[in-house]
Parts: C-alpha cells; structure tokens; sequence
C-alpha cells in the first residue's frame, strides 16, 4: 500500500510520515513524499529516535487498551460465585459434590456433570426460560441468561475463549464497538435459541462469543483490501468457526445459540468493524500544505453496500424473531429437520431434550419416585423432603 503522494505530485516537499499500527499491516512508517532523515551520528543507538517533524500516528489504525473483555470475564466468575451460594446443596439437594466447599459444593454428577448449580437455582437467577418469556413477560431473561453458567467447566471454557478472542478484536476496534457486537450477539443468540428450544432452559456465554467469530469473518470481509495473508486469515478462520460449530452437534449443547450469536455478529461487523480505505487515510493525514488531484472517498463501495444490508437485515431479523417470540410460535413446526441443527442423535447418545418430571409419594419417612420419562422407580429415606431436593433427585433418576 503506498501513500497517496503517488497520484498528482505536491506543490512542494512535505515532511509528513504517518504510522500504521494494526495487525493487518506491519509496523512500519509510510512517507508521504519526502525522504526519511538520517539518524545523527550523535545519536546514541540505545536509545530512541525522536519522531521527525510532522509525524503522526492513524488513529483508525492504532492499538486501544483493552479492558471490557476481561471486565468481562471478571463479571461472568462473580456471577457464578454468586450462582454457587444461591443453589446452596447441602440444603436443598441430598448430595453434593465437593461437600467441603460447603454451601459452594456442586450438585451430584447425575444432576449436573459440568460440576455446578441446579437448574432450578439458574431458573430462579434469570436462565432463558422461554415459558416464562412468553407467558409471564420476563423478555429480560435474553440478556441475563448470557451471565449465568452451567459449571466450572462450562465457565472455563467460555472465559478462556473469550480472553483469547476478546482482547485480540478489543484492541483492535476498542471497547464501545467490541462491546455493542458482544451484546447484540448475545441476545440474536438468546432470541434463536429461544425459537426452537422452548422446553428446557438456557445458559451461557456461547452466543456473545460466536458474535465475536462471526464479527472477526465480515470485519475480513469488508476490509479486504488491507490484508496482507487474505486466503490464509480466511481459511484459518473459517476452520475455527465450522470445528465450533460442529462440537455443537453434540447433546446437551444449545447450539441454536451458537448459530444465532454467529449470524448476528457477521452482520454486526459490517456495520460496526468497518475500516476506511488507506489512501483516503493518508490524505487525511497529510500537511494541509498537500493537495490530491482525485481526493479518495473514505470508505469502497462494496464496504456501504454491506453496511446498508447488514443493517436492514439486523432490524428486520430481530425485529421478525422478538414477534414470533412473544406469539409463542415454535419454529420446529415449520421445520422439521431444525432440530439437527442442535444435535445429531447416533448410536452413542440421545437427542431426547425433554424436561424430566417425576410421580412422588410420600409415606411416612419414604420416598417414592416414579420417572415419567423412562419410568424408573426408586424409593428414598426421607422425611419431609423439600421441593428442591425432589427435583434434584427426579432428574438423576431420570437420566
């Protein structure tokens, strides 16, 4: 990429050098006509060069400090800290995992393998409950659910994806943009997910995060033109996003969420990651001394007719998806392979997502279960159980 000194030559010799700091492009200073002066001999090598006269550095290009993200992830492990004390299993549930943890202990593996909280307790905290969306008007719960995860290693997951994507894409396009495309993302991925999985319960980071990947790929797309390795960024990227989305195919995973998050963060970056092109940059920070005979237009054509349809298509997906929402329409009655696109049943495993519920009777300090799913019995020794440990004790009998 050359500086815009090329076309139609200066009145007169301009001092001016602008600095380029991105990761799309080295690291390097870009003359705009003019040559480099030459370090003095009197300069000690140790130490620095200062900047020569009329040097700036491309605030579109430059590296912010990143702080949201790991804001970010500080506020997803407090919320389950605050998750673990709230599900409280010594006294809610007959078993714990972990019991010296004290009301911090998990809940048995049956119930919970990822090592975490009750789904009653997530319910209670703000999971996505479509039922509750739909018929009580607790719409809040898209959000909230983003902050709430299933167990440690559900968390870690996230949390460590989201340090390694997250910094990365904050540095490059700074906290208000990276933290609009975060949040949208999540609540597109809250929204599809609550369209086709309206009979259990929803947690999870996963959505945001796939808007990050999906932001990553349009911001390739739209800025084209300033990549040095373009077939490679692309290749790689898409890789990462289909090995992703394929672990989604799994049971117990929402990947409907996945898939909603990644759609509306492709969008997003076209609307939000766009760059300007690098000779309207350079002429814009050239010595008001300098002229151009063709003055550069910020922004390629292709990269405005992206932005208007992002933008259009955002507003009427989301608009679209939060009235079928709130009517309370299923959208696997209108599609009946959607459901692959979650999980994919094989000798291995069940795709069966059924919430679990179970028949009890209580006889003096007996418990009998009967599962309503499978039909399994089994009778405990108990007197006056609590409804929290009947339910914990109905989805091990259960699974």
């Amino acid at each position: 990429m050359a500086g815009a000194g090329e076309e139609g030559g200066p009145p007169q010799q301009s001092d001016v050098r602008i600095s380029v700091n991105s990761r799309r492009v080295s690291n390097t200073v870009h003359p705009l006509d003019g040559q480099t002066p030459p370090l003095s001999s009197s300069t000690p090598t140790s130490l620095p060069a200062p900047p020569p006269p009329g040097y700036r550095e491309i605030k579109h290009f430059k590296k912010w400090f990143s702080w949201l993200i790991p804001g970010f992830v500080v506020a997803n492990v407090v919320m389950f800290v605050i998750t673990m004390y709230v599900n409280n299993c010594p006294k809610n549930s007959v078993s714990c995992v972990a019991g010296f943890l004290g009301r911090f202990s998990f809940q048995p593996f049956k119930e919970n393998p990822l090592l975490g909280p009750s789904s009653t307790t997530l319910q209670k905290l703000g999971a996505l409950d479509v039922s509750k969306v739909v018929h009580e008007h607790q719409g809040w719960r898209l959000i909230t659910c983003m902050w709430l995860h299933g167990g440690v290693f559900h968390l870690l997951a996230n949390m460590l994806s989201l340090l390694v994507i997250g910094i990365r894409v904050e540095q490059e396009f700074g906290f208000v943009r990276i933290g609009l495309l975060y949040v949208i993302s999540g609540l597109g991925g809250s929204l599809f997910s609550a369209l086709f999985l309206q009979s259990n319960i929803s947690v999870g980071a996963s959505g945001a995060l796939f808007g990050l990947l999906g932001g990553m790929l349009s911001e390739l797309i739209t800025n084209w033109s300033i990549y040095a390795n373009k077939v490679v960024s692309l290749v790689t990227l898409v890789v990462i996003v289909a090995i992703n989305l394929a672990v989604g195919l799994l049971p117990h995973v929402d990947n409907f969420a996945h898939i909603g998050g990644f759609l509306s963060g492709f969008l997003l970056g076209f609307v939000f990651l766009i760059r300007p092109q690098f000779s309207w940059v350079s002429q814009r920070y050239a010595l008001q001394t300098y002229s151009s005979s063709s003055p550069k237009h910020k922004f390629k054509a292709y990269q405005c007719i992206l932005w208007v349809l992002s933008l259009i298509l955002l507003i009427v997906g989301f608009t679209l998806g939060l009235v079928l929402l709130l009517r309370g329409v299923d959208l696997n009655d209108h599609c009946s392979w959607c459901h692959y696109m979650s999980c994919v049943p094989t000798s291995r495993w069940s795709c069966n997502t059924q919430p679990v519920s179970c028949m009890s009777d209580q006889v003096g300090g007996q418990l009998t279960l009967t599962c309503s799913n499978n039909g399994k019995t089994k009778t405990y020794s108990l007197q006056s159980p609590s409804p929290s440990q009947i339910q914990g004790l109905c989805s091990q009998l259960c699974r």
